[in-house]
């Protein structure tokens, strides 16, 4: 989506309106200097750096208890990636982000976006976060997300809508979009047993969680030889339990970051004691020098 940021209004439903600072698009020593280095972040100062993904305060923000920024979906598809599909390296599946998805949707002639996508030659699946923003000078922008799963071997693009069919227009046009970029055509369904979410807020995490779901229960467990179902009859998601394992994660991931840094400047006591005001880093290219 776009790169600069303005403060997003409620989700679809949402029981009340966002009291949230702008923002975008992922507690060591004891909780004491983590809490104090997050609480005197503004909602645009970064909080982690993990990979590709430098999450900003605000998107922690919105994963506690508000409507999920692109950056926090990106967060977790590239957490997926490095920690969950990085342990299948036969396996050709792939985590398009928000801003690609976007892009796609917006794009007259999506042939256009090749040199900026990954190549799909031997993909065998694709999932993509669905937004249904129709601005495009509109940063985090739209009122609901949900997830479509493209798959090439069957030539099908399933959707999953916890909030009934709400971006059904919106899938069925990335559907079309993603069939001309692959030269094939692709029979869209709209899947009828997704799981509903209980207010306005909670559709990215059920994006995320439902991916997971579908890539780690479904997709990597897979034999070769089995066809996999993508019905979602019976699955239950716990909102609440998801956001907190997010969080749990990223904590996780900057006491790692605190734990590096850490040991570097002890080995390099020349280091600018200022560097500390950066955030913790994850991720071999971002390391400290």
């Amino acid at each position: 989506m776009p790169l600069h940021k303005r403060a997003r209004s409620a989700s679809r439903n949402s029981p009340r309106s966002s009291n949230r600072n702008s923002g975008s698009g992922f507690h060591p020593f004891g909780g004491r200097v983590s809490k104090h280095f997050g609480d005197t972040l503004s909602p645009e100062d970064a909080y982690l750096s993990y990979y590709d993904i430098r999450l900003t305060r605000e998107d922690v923000d919105t994963i506690k208890d508000d409507w999920l920024t692109d950056n926090a979906i990106a967060f977790w598809e590239e957490y997926l990636e490095r920690e969950k599909l990085s342990k299948y390296p036969k396996t050709k599946i792939v985590l398009l982000r928000p801003s690609m998805s976007f892009m796609l949707l917006q794009t007259k002639d999506p042939k256009t976006l090749v040199s900026a996508l990954p190549d799909f030659t031997e993909t065998t699946h694709i999932f993509l976060p669905v937004n249904d923003c129709k601005n495009v000078e509109q940063a985090e922008g739209g009122s609901h997300w949900s997830l479509l799963l493209v798959s090439i071997l069957d030539n099908v693009a399933f959707h999953y809508d916890s909030l009934s069919a709400s971006n059904i227009q919106e899938a069925k046009l990335l559907s079309y979009k993603f069939s001309q970029l692959l030269n094939r055509p692709l029979k869209f369904m709209n899947l009828q047993d997704c799981p509903q979410q209980e207010n306005g807020m909670d559709c990215g995490v059920f994006v995320c969680l439902l991916m997971q779901h579908l890539l780690i229960k479904k997709l990597l467990v897979a034999h070769a030889d089995i066809k996999v179902s993508m019905s979602l009859a019976g699955k239950e998601v716990d909102a609440r339990g998801g956001r907190k394992e997010m969080l749990r994660i990223i904590e996780a991931r900057r006491q790692e970051g605190e734990r590096r840094r850490s040991h570097s400047r002890s080995h390099s006591p020349s280091v600018n004691s200022t560097k500390s005001r950066s955030p913790p880093r994850i991720g071999e290219e971002n390391a400290d020098a």
